[in-house]
């Protein structure tokens, strides 16, 4: 009985070592990078955290998914969608997930807060804050909102409003109600408010679908009065992003690559998006509108193509200089070790 039993344990040992060898092979390839051990193929996995739920915001990235540009590089990709209890900057720092989108004014205090988050890319060169308002108002240029009810999601979304009072002297506090706006256009369109904020591809558009003009409203737009922010961005953990360099470069040039088809075939997007999002919760017009109108922010008029996701360090201080300004951080930001355009380069340079 114990020569049996020698003879079970020495199997045993030998099944242990095998399977620890077999696991300490697929653990990393040549470059140090994690390989999934099983289930894809031996693709590499990256998660994306989205800020917010499918729509086509977001399309690049579900082109890309769907057309298998992120496969072509090897990677095995998954987008987690956001909503209103989903701070990306958490995501990524805990690291539930691998890269994240948000507005450049959400990461800063997230870095200043101590998260190990770095930008590696800038996908929409300019901002979609508008305030808009209906003709028989008055309000023509900033100067006309003295007076009146402006209203702004505010949770972070306010700052670029903020910086266009500034500019102009305006004091919120006294000169003009500076009130808290809904996430629908109800407050707008029924009167409520004599200016409201909105995303040209979004708010801007409910509006009109609602019955409005677009010649009876008035717009003020923060890239033209130069207090814009920038919006959607790619980050990552500084820590991941050391030893995953080439991962994240193979990610940010399949998703340029997924928003060029995005932009190039706005319909084909939309199906795109349409097929991930709730049934019902939004419409195929209405995200063919916005999927126009994001366009023009990841490429604006003037735009090299070939400069989509890069950062320009110029509007990256502007919209830290702001966010300084306005008490979203406390210390000026050290805009050279909050976003790198080493990334981008990689992805260009194959």
């Amino acid at each position: 009985m114990r020569g049996k039993v020698r003879n079970v344990n020495r199997l045993f040992v030998l099944v242990v070592l095998a399977l620890a060898a077999i696991l300490a092979a697929c653990a990393s390839d040549s470059d140090g990078e994690k390989i999934a051990a099983s289930g894809s193929g031996g693709l590499t996995p990256v998660t994306l955290q989205l800020k917010w739920v499918p729509q086509a915001q977001f399309a690049g990235y579900y082109v890309a998914l769907e057309k298998g540009y992120y496969e072509a590089e090897g990677l095995d990709v998954t987008i987690a969608p956001g909503g209103p209890d989903i701070v990306p900057e958490q995501q990524v720092a805990n690291g539930a997930a691998d890269i994240g989108v948000d507005w450049v004014a959400s990461m800063l205090p997230s870095i200043e807060q101590g998260m190990p988050l770095i930008q590696i890319a800038q996908i929409y060169q300019e901002s979609g804050l508008l305030l808009i308002s209906k003709k028989d108002s008055g309000i023509t240029s900033p100067e006309d909102l003295v007076g009146k009810n402006v209203g702004n999601w505010m949770g972070g979304n306010e700052f670029e409003a903020l910086a266009l009072f500034d500019k102009y002297g305006i004091d919120p506090n006294k000169d003009l109600s500076f009130v808290k706006q809904a996430f629908t256009m109800d407050q707008f369109l029924s009167g409520d408010l004599d200016a409201a904020s909105a995303m040209t591809y979004n708010e801007y558009h409910v509006v009109l679908e609602s019955g409005v003009a677009a010649s009876d409203l008035n717009v003020i737009d923060m890239n033209d009065e130069g207090v814009a922010m920038l919006e959607d961005n790619l980050f990552a953990n500084k820590e991941w992003l050391e030893e995953n360099k080439d991962t994240a470069a193979k990610f940010l040039r399949a998703s340029i690559k997924g928003w060029q088809d995005a932009i190039e075939n706005p319909d084909g997007a939309v199906d795109i998006i349409m097929a991930e999002s709730e049934e019902g919760s939004s419409t195929r017009e209405h995200q063919l509108t916005m999927m126009k109108e994001v366009a023009k922010l990841v490429i604006p008029e003037g735009f090299d193509e070939a400069d989509i996701g890069k950062t320009d360090p110029a509007m990256f201080q502007q919209t830290a200089d702001i966010a300084h300004q306005f008490g979203v951080i406390k210390e000026e930001a050290k805009v050279d070790e909050a976003f790198t355009n080493e990334i981008f380069e990689m992805a260009a340079s194959e």
